[in-house]
């Protein structure tokens, strides 16, 4: 199966700059000059009386900003240098740290969801619930969080002191915690066996290696003598089309994938899958947050009677994003394709219905293997499993 090629788009990249050079000489002579005055006017009003202080480079990227959000398309997006680095980071699922969730808790503090197993943060000791209360000697409130992200993660072999308070301390004590950081990857891959015989894999999101983990989950419970399989991709936003394909050619035979088209009606790819996949009875869970490029792996299964769909209608996104790297480390991420499903149909919007509606109860306290007691939604796909 051909897999689809990251292509550098130099023409648009090109335009862009010629964009941002032509907006600079605008400014030089003069251009539209009752629209460049509003701008100055504008400008010096908030630099006289906002609260804090504006550079221009914050009007300039501000600016720039604001060129791709008059599109009023959610998917497109300006990345500042540092923002381009964080999406990478997410879609890659690497990045430098000491591999540690964290969220506001109740009282304002920096809470430990979790540790990533084997993460730098679980060598140490690191606990769900513990409290994190200052970084390098500074001390931090939730509402700083973000700043203090940024101070905790570094490169790799270099050292971060944290002040943790334990949940599991008798005293308020805070203790000082030395920890390295490392190079952390994010799991994208969920996988356990159900009754003994029945296979279950979720997909969190779609990063760089998840269709690699996917096949070596799945070959894993073949193994062990698995009579189907449950993908769960409830919750999953979706990521990058190219592993979201590689999934789909691995469970799929000799049969269209996905396509896209661009503004011009004109086909810019095609995936197909080849004759060889895993022939396993398979039933996918998905719900009102799973995106992008789960719904493609959704449609595909589905459309092709390779699979049958539990669950919620999806979310609807059935457009694709083109990242373009900009001079100085900043990005655009621009909506430059419609993709369509199988059954050539294009669910921006709509999303894909499951074969079997069911909905959660209002009181569940959570999804997943951990709740199934609870979850009614996987008790109906191990129901038709056994039913294969």
């Amino acid at each position: 199966m051909k897999r689809i090629k990251t292509i550098v788009i130099v023409l648009l990249l090109l335009l862009v700059t010629n964009f941002i050079t032509a907006s600079a000489i605008l400014k030089l002579t003069g251009g539209n000059i009752q629209e460049q005055g509003k701008i100055k006017l504008l400008e010096k009003y908030i630099q006289k009386n906002y609260l804090r202080e504006v550079t221009e480079e914050d009007f300039f990227e501000g600016q720039l900003k604001g060129t791709v959000e008059a599109l009023d398309d959610p998917y497109s997006q300006y990345f500042t240098p540092e923002e381009m680095q964080q999406f990478v980071e997410v879609t890659s699922g690497k990045f430098y740290g000491i591999g540690v969730q964290v969220a506001p808790g109740e009282d304002n503090l920096i809470t430990v969801i979790a540790p990533i197993k084997g993460s730098p943060a679980d060598e140490v000791g690191i606990k769900s619930g513990d409290k994190i209360i200052s970084v390098n000697g500074k001390d931090y409130m939730a509402t700083d969080m973000e700043e203090a992200i940024k101070h905790i993660k570094g490169d790799k072999g270099t050292k971060v002191t944290l002040g943790i308070l334990s949940k599991e301390s008798a005293t308020a004590e805070v203790k000082e915690v030395e920890v390295v950081r490392d190079e952390i990857k994010m799991e994208s891959i969920l996988s356990e066996t159900l009754e003994g015989n029945i296979g279950y894999i979720g997909i969190t999101q779609f990063e760089e290696a998840t269709s690699e983990d996917f096949i070596k989950a799945a070959e894993n419970l073949r193994s062990k003598g698995v009579k189907g399989i449950i993908i769960d991709m409830r919750g999953n936003p979706g990521g990058i089309l190219d592993e979201a394909v590689a999934i789909s050619d691995y469970l799929l035979p000799e049969v269209d994938i996905v396509s896209a088209k661009n503004r011009a009606g004109e086909e810019i790819f095609h995936e197909k899958s080849d004759k060889e996949y895993m022939d396993i009875p398979l039933v996918v869970l998905v719900n009102k947050a799973s995106a992008s490029a789960s719904e493609i792996v959704s449609a595909a299964l589905q459309d092709n009677k390779r699979a049958v769909l539990v669950g919620e209608t999806t979310y609807g996104k059935g457009v694709v994003q083109t990242l373009i790297p900009l001079t100085g480390g900043a990005g655009l991420k621009l909506t430059t394709s419609e993709y369509f499903t199988p059954n050539g149909v294009n669910i921006d919007g709509k999303g894909i219905e499951p074969d079997y509606a069911v909905e959660l109860p209002k009181d569940i306290q959570g999804i997943g293997i951990t709740h199934l007691d609870q979850d009614v939604q996987l008790q109906k796909a191990l129901e038709l499993i056994k039913e294969n």
